[in-house]
């Protein structure tokens, strides 16, 4: 197949999972995409490594943490976005008509690679390889899946961005994660739990149950707010 052929697919592929005719999904939809939501699990992520780490530790994990944010959205923004010029779907001339957009919100002008899945995928395998709990990566990846389908659905991203962004943002969490554990273990080379109330990298299963509580919780928060909102 030649780039157009692929260009057409993923123009086919948005415009079967972009929106719905349902206001539930839209504003569902409109609440997973936003960053405000999602506050009260960082937060709660932020108590988890404070709780089960010292504070040279949280210091180190922190900074590793935003520089994979950083590393994720900066190149997706700043360098791929500008240099591709690709339109996003509903700013393309050719098909801006075609999408379904929700409170008429149509993004910047170009939208490959996505930042989003960037940077949820890369938080997302950072935070995974950190913790080593199964049902905790299951969470995080599920968060960043429906992150990166919201900008689909919006209208504001090809399935294509958000798969190369995905990919960007596992590399970054990759080589992030490598760079943490290296220090860590300089700071803590005898750290190694082998009991089911702690992961193997030393945190307390229940504080992440709690951590995983609060993030579906959000979910279900923003599934009766989608019901209230006419």
């Amino acid at each position: 197949m030649g780039l157009e052929d692929w260009i057409e697919l993923d123009q086919r592929l948005l415009l079967l999972l972009n929106g719905s005719d349902s206001l539930f999904w839209d504003h569902l939809m409109w609440g997973i995409t936003s960053t405000v939501a999602w506050l009260p699990a960082g937060a709660l992520l932020l108590y988890v490594l404070i709780k089960n780490n010292s504070m040279r530790e949280v210091g180190l994990i922190v900074l590793f943490l935003a520089l994979s944010i950083l590393l994720a959205d900066q190149f997706s923004s700043s360098f791929c976005k500008p240099y591709f010029a690709r339109f996003r779907p509903a700013q393309d001339p050719m098909l801006m008509y075609m999408v379904d957009v929700v409170e008429g919100y149509r993004g910047g002008r170009y939208g490959f690679i996505s930042s989003h899945a960037a940077n949820t995928f890369a938080v997302s395998v950072f935070v995974s390889l950190l913790l080593r709990h199964k049902w905790m990566s299951f969470s995080m990846f599920l968060w960043a899946a429906l992150c990166s389908y919201s900008r689909i659905y919006l209208g504001v991203h090809y399935p294509g961005d958000i798969l190369c962004g995905m990919l960007w943002g596992v590399l970054v969490g990759l080589f992030t994660y490598a760079c943490c554990a290296y220090f860590l273990r300089k700071l803590s080379p005898d750290k190694n739990f082998i009991t089911s109330q702690y992961t193997s990298s030393g945190y307390a299963v229940a504080d992440l149950d709690v951590f995983q509580t609060v993030l579906y919780l959000t979910y279900v928060v923003l599934a009766v707010r989608a019901v209230a909102m006419p």
